[in-house]
């Protein structure tokens, strides 16, 4: 078993790094080399902009190279408790916005020639138990009617075409969710920005922050450079140079197993659906096929701020255990992969981009930015470009996680909370 991300084992490693030492002056800086920070730097650079990005690893390190391999359109959240919120017609542009996220990875993908494997699947999520199934229904009713009209309800016994368990008992289809190759993506995402003119720098972890004139200075570890504007598009990776940012993001691990590839049979027996899959439970899991037709497992195993080998194994034994209670056909199968990455959550789960501390910024995707991060980063690059372009968060105020500076050490007490809630309910 490798302890490392299936999508970055299964992609070409990015070859057009620059070399030497960071330096210069630029009209934008971009810190952050995933999928944010890249949609960034490709649309400044169409647009003639002199653009850097500075990566503290490589090219899609972070969340953009480490999550479930999930495209999955409209909220993560209730339909209805969005509505309550903000009112229907807020609701109901959020909700598009993750659909407008999908529809700019189909035109990138095809404007660039990225082969990625891209595909609508549809998404399902499943009801864990009989007792989730009304709360569910009026989701989707409220979704149908107001949102979505291409979603549908299954009944249970509708699911046996779709998951071959007996841990669900109903269904939402989402047909305008997809799925593709993270990995290849990415770093096609980044052969396209270089393509166009911007600069990417590996290994260069931004330590300080200057004001000079108008603009900024910025330390690395590979050099200094200056830049008019800046982009903070780092996600749970932000670090101790950003901490207006750090107080209000709360890092929390998500973990994946893949297995062996499996046969034509095992699939017919156990996903014949092919779709992205999520359960309903607080702390679950979500699943899909890649296109090597691996299925990978994933879920918050465990409550914690930490991705290392230790920890990722012993989340992954607890993800070993889940895919057997809930596949029992796939108990014994191979697990070829095993991994974990941070999620950037927000309080309320909603991301967050603008203007803060001097810096622009998109992020606090909690657990649902595949899917709307390289629009966001098209979205914050016009923005800085000072061309009209609608963000769908500008309005959110966002307050500081209270007695957090940066390691969430309430996470445990946290995971307890939901756990006894999936316990309950």
């Amino acid at each position: 078993m490798k302890f490392l991300p299936y999508w970055h084992d299964s992609t070409p490693a990015f070859g057009g790094a620059a070399s030497g030492p960071v330096g210069g002056d630029y009209d934008v800086a971009v810190i952050g080399a995933g999928f944010t920070g890249l949609g960034a730097a490709r649309k400044l650079a169409m647009e003639g902009k002199s653009v850097i990005v500075l990566e503290a690893r490589h090219v899609g390190a972070g969340a953009s190279g480490r999550n479930g391999g999930h495209l999955n359109n409209g909220l993560a959240h209730s339909y209805l408790a969005a509505m309550r919120q903000f009112g229907p017609e807020k609701a109901r542009a959020l909700y598009h916005a993750f659909d407008a996220g999908i529809e700019t990875l189909i035109r990138i993908i095809d404007e660039e020639g990225i082969d990625c494997n891209f595909r609508r699947s549809g998404k399902l999520k499943l009801a864990s138990k009989p007792g989730h199934i009304d709360a569910m229904r009026r989701n989707f009713e409220a979704v149908n009617r107001e949102a979505d009209p291409e979603t549908e309800w299954l009944e249970r016994g509708a699911l046996h075409d779709e998951v071959r368990s007996d841990s669900f008992h109903a269904g939402m289809l989402q047909r305008r969710s997809a799925m593709m190759h993270m990995g290849r993506f990415v770093v096609g995402l980044a052969d396209a920005a270089v393509r166009h003119g911007a600069v990417i720098h590996e290994g260069a972890t931004v330590t300080t922050r200057q004001k000079q004139g108008a603009g900024w200075r910025l330390t690395t570890t590979k050099g200094k450079v200056t830049a008019g504007q800046v982009l903070l598009a780092t996600g749970a990776y932000t670090d101790d140079a950003f901490p207006w940012f750090r107080r209000r993001i709360v890092p929390v691990g998500s973990f994946i197993i893949a297995t062996r590839p499996l046969t034509e049979t095992e699939i017919a027996a156990s996903v014949p659906g092919d779709r992205t899959f999520v359960n309903s439970m607080n702390i679950g899991n979500y699943f899909r096929l890649t296109p090597d037709r691996r299925l990978i497992w994933g879920g918050r195993a465990r409550f914690s701020a930490r991705s290392d080998q230790r920890s990722d194994s012993k989340s992954g034994a607890v993800l070993r255990a889940s895919l057997a209670a809930t596949l029992p056909q796939l108990a014994d199968v191979g697990i070829d992969y095993c991994w974990g990455g941070m999620v950037d959550m927000t309080a309320d789960r909603f991301p967050r981009a603008g203007q803060a501390d001097g810096l622009w910024y998109s992020m606090g995707y909690s657990g649902h930015g595949a899917q709307i991060a390289t629009h966001m980063g098209e979205i914050m690059a016009d923005r800085i470009m000072g061309h009209e372009r609608q963000n769908p968060w500008q309005d959110l105020p966002w307050q500081a996680v209270p007695l957090h500076t940066g390691k969430p050490w309430f996470l445990p007490v946290v995971g307890l909370y939901y756990q006894l809630k999936d316990k309950i309910s």
